[in-house]
C-alpha cells in the first residue's frame, strides 16, 4: 500500500474540515429559510461550489499542483455574478479570510475539473454527497480520496451532522495504511489539521452471525432498490430495522460499527456509479476492517476514468459474512 506523507494527510483533513464547517453553516441558512445570494439561488448550489473551491484551493496551497477530479465544473458560474458572490462569501468564511474574489472562485472550482487518468495519481472529490439530505437539514458528506494507478490509497469523509457517541455531532473519518481513525469536527472556520490526541481508531462492528447484523441503506429509495433489500434481509434472517441515512455517511456508519451491511443495489440496468460517490467511503470501510465489492463480488475498479464501468452496485460489510450476503444478493437479483 502506498505510504501517505503526514503533510498530505494534514492538507486533506484540513481541506475537508474547512468545507464541512462552511457547508454546515450554509445548511443552517437553508433550514431557516434564508438564501446566500440576492436572487433565489439555492444554498445547496452555493455550498456545492464553495466546498469544491475550498478543498481544491487548500490542496493546491499546501501540496502544490495536484489533479482533482470533482463533481462540479466552473461553467455554471460564468456570467452569474450574483451566484459567484454567494460562493465567494462562503469560501471566505471557510478559509478564514475576507479577500476572495470571483476570479479566485472560478480558478479554484476549475482545479476540480481534471480528467481521471487511468494509471496516474489524482484526488477525487464529491463536495456535497447527499443533496437531498442537505436540503432536509439532515446528513450529507464531503468525500475526498486519493487514487494512484487505479487504486484508492487514502480517503477522508467529512460528515458534518453525524451523531457521535458523546452527544456531539460532526466527524471526520480518515482511512490510510495505518487503519481508520475518527476525529471531531471543530466549530471553527479554517480549522487546523488533526493531532493524534484528537482521534480514536474505529473498527467495523463485531457482529459474527447474521441474526445480529443491521442493514444500512439510503433514505431515498431512488438511490438503491429497497424492495430487493427487504428480500435479501429476509433471506439472511435479518430482522432489525434498517439504519437509513443519507450519502457516504452510510460508509461511515459501517466503518464505525453503527451498522453491519450497506447495500447499494442497481435501480436500472444502464446506471454506472461515479468514482467520487464511493472512493473515500469504501476505503475508510476497508481500513476499518470491512470488505467492499460490487454485487458480483468483484473489487471496485477505479481504473476506468470517472465511472466504475467494470462494476455494478456496491456491497459493504463488516467482512465476517460478506460471502453470505453476496450469495443472497445474487439469488434475489438473479445474477
Amino acid at each position: 500500500m502506498s505510504s501517505i506523507s503526514p503533510a498530505t494527510v494534514d492538507a486533506a483533513v484540513r481541506a475537508v474540515r474547512r468545507a464541512a464547517i462552511a457547508t454546515r453553516w450554509a445548511q443552517g441558512r437553508l433550514v431557516s429559510g434564508n438564501t446566500l445570494t440576492k436572487s433565489d439561488d439555492s444554498p445547496v448550489t452555493v455550498a456545492d461550489f464553495a466546498a469544491q473551491a475550498i478543498v481544491c484551493n487548500t490542496l493546491a496551497e499546501e501540496l502544490g499542483d495536484v489533479a482533482v477530479v470533482g463533481e462540479e465544473t466552473p461553467d455554471d458560474l460564468v456570467d452569474r455574478p450574483d451566484l459567484l458572490d454567494g460562493v465567494a462569501s462562503l469560501v471566505a468564511m471557510g478559509v478564514g479570510t475576507s479577500n476572495v474574489t470571483a476570479t479566485d472562485v472560478i480558478e479554484a472550482v476549475g482545479r476540480g475539473a481534471s480528467d481521471a487518468p487511468r494509471d496516474g495519481t489524482y484526488w477525487t472529490l464529491d463536495p456535497i454527497d447527499g443533496t437531498k439530505g442537505f436540503v432536509r437539514g439532515d446528513q450529507y458528506a464531503i468525500a475526498l480520496a486519493l487514487i494512484e494507478g487505479g487504486r484508492v490509497v487514502f480517503g477522508v469523509l467529512g460528515c458534518p451532522n453525524l451523531p457521535n457517541p458523546d452527544g456531539t455531532r460532526g466527524a471526520l473519518l480518515v482511512g490510510s495504511g495505518e487503519g481508520a481513525v475518527m476525529y471531531p469536527l471543530d466549530d471553527a472556520a479554517g480549522g487546523d489539521g488533526v493531532s493524534a490526541s484528537e482521534g480514536r481508531p474505529i473498527r467495523v462492528d463485531a457482529a459474527a452471525v447474521l441474526s445480529e447484523a443491521r442493514f444500512c441503506e439510503s433514505v431515498e429509495s431512488g438511490h438503491s432498490d429497497q424492495t430487493h433489500s427487504v428480500a435479501i434481509a429476509q433471506r439472511l434472517g435479518i430482522t432489525a430495522e434498517p439504519y437509513r441515512i443519507d450519502s457516504q455517511c452510510k460508509y461511515a456508519a459501517v466503518a464505525r460499527g453503527d451498522a453491519s451491511i450497506y447495500l447499494r443495489l442497481p435501480t436500472r440496468a444502464d446506471y454506472v456509479e461515479k468514482i467520487w460517490d464511493h472512493a473515500a467511503g469504501k476505503f475508510v470501510v476497508e481500513c476499518a476492517g470491512g470488505v467492499v465489492t460490487d454485487v458480483a463480488g468483484a473489487p471496485l475498479d477505479f481504473s476506468h476514468g470517472k465511472l466504475l464501468q467494470a462494476n455494478r452496485g456496491v456491497v459493504a460489510t463488516n467482512g465476517r459474512f460478506h460471502e453470505q450476503v453476496l450469495d443472497a444478493v445474487g439469488a434475489v437479483l438473479d445474477l
